[in-house]
């Protein structure tokens, strides 16, 4: 093909989004020039927490909204048939369920190639398990190509009928160039979040939703602050949790050592004042927090779910612990603040595999070689 490659990128998000998100506008800044990528985005018009825009706005990716009136506004696939044809685009790429099911129906229409990135299925209301999700599987099991993020989703898209020839496992990977730990402005960050030089900080990032398990965690942390006054968790993310998580700290007394900092759109400062890394999820799919805590070599302790024990090797780049257990993961907590040497080590040896082996750029370039494969068997 003498032009470039023409890509669709096609997300369907609500509020501040997610790791995908991160995902999606970096691949497409770092895209080769032999291609061309467009990043579209369905946008509710009453959603008034989107915050897509303003950090597509601050790279040089070509970005795009569709809006919609409604959840089920029939006049976005019109749109989105007449953006594909008009723009010559030769790869659909989605990323969730919603966008799943019109590359899907797009490709049968247009004859565009249709490519899907299967992030995970997080989401947690009935209408998700029971409805959307199962939905999914089908219409992910007749793509022709699917992106796996961790072994965990390529499994289960093989049970539910997906070709496995057709499923390329590529582990999610981060910008360690950006993303690096300057010792220089630790005190300054502690004394911005009301810090003092003597606490020992943990540090969590996540959508405060119910998978991440942060109720989980703030039982641990209470257990730990009991013997260890000295301690202090921060949790930076927004979601739906949040009040029944300000009930809980309440109840436990914890007002005066966990912060609930909210959603902050750069994580990368408030690892600065994090002595430790804790994810007590669930679920996951292969979480770019635990890379960012890599990357800016935090020690880490995190939970045995999705891509992340592919990601953190236990003894060697952290902690991992089964989830749901708060004994298992009040241990690992302990055992890295009782021997800061060895966590640091640890942290010295994750920074190193991202740089090695999960860097952000290997993974935009894996995923270009099936974009020309694609194009090449169209």
């Amino acid at each position: 093909m003498s032009r470039p490659i023409r890509i669709l990128e096609l997300r369907s998000v609500r509020g501040t989004g997610g790791g995908p998100e991160k995902t999606i506008l970096l691949g497409a800044a770092l895209a080769d020039r032999r291609f061309h990528v467009t990043v579209c985005y369905l946008r509710d018009r009453r959603d008034e927490a989107f915050g897509v825009t303003e950090r597509a706005k601050n790279t040089a990716v070509d970005y795009i909204e569709i809006l919609e009136r409604h959840s089920l506004d029939p006049s976005v696939w019109f749109e989105l048939r007449d953006l594909v044809r008009d723009r010559h685009i030769d790869v659909v790429h989605a990323h969730d369920y919603k966008t799943d099911l019109l590359a899907w129906l797009l490709g049968r229409v247009t004859g565009v190639c249709t490519l899907s990135t299967v992030h995970g299925w997080t989401g947690h209301s009935t209408r998700e398990r029971l409805g959307y999700y199962p939905a999914d599987k089908w219409v992910l099991a007749r793509f022709p190509r699917l992106i796996a993020v961790s072994s965990d989703i390529r499994n289960e898209l093989v049970r539910h009928g997906a070709d496995p020839s057709r499923i390329t496992t590529v582990l999610n990977g981060i910008d360690h160039r950006r993303c690096r730990r300057d010792r220089s402005r630790e005190t300054e960050m502690r004394a911005s979040l009301g810090l003092a030089a003597g606490d020992v900080v943990i540090g969590a990032v996540g959508r405060l939703e119910p998978q991440k398990r942060f109720d989980l965690l703030l039982d641990a942390f209470a257990a730990l602050n009991a013997r260890r006054p000295k301690t202090r968790l921060v949790i930076v993310g927004e979601g739906s949790q949040r009040g029944p998580l300000e009930a809980r700290r309440g109840a436990l007394k914890l007002e005066n050592s966990c912060t609930l900092l909210g959603h902050v759109a750069d994580v990368a400062p408030a690892h600065h004042a994090f002595d430790l890394f804790v994810q007590s999820s669930d679920y996951e799919g292969t979480p770019n927090a635990v890379l960012e805590a890599m990357a800016l070599e935090t020690p880490i302790v995190a939970t045995d779910v999705g891509g992340t024990a592919e990601l953190v090797e236990d003894g060697v780049h952290g902690r991992i612990v089964p989830p749901g257990d708060i004994h298992r993961l009040n241990g690992a907590i302990e055992s890295l603040l009782a021997d800061r040497t060895r966590a640091a080590a640890m942290a010295v040896n994750a920074r190193r595999r991202v740089e090695n082996e999960l860097s952000f750029e290997s993974r935009v370039r894996r995923v270009e070689a099936i974009y020309e494969e694609i194009a090449a068997n169209a």
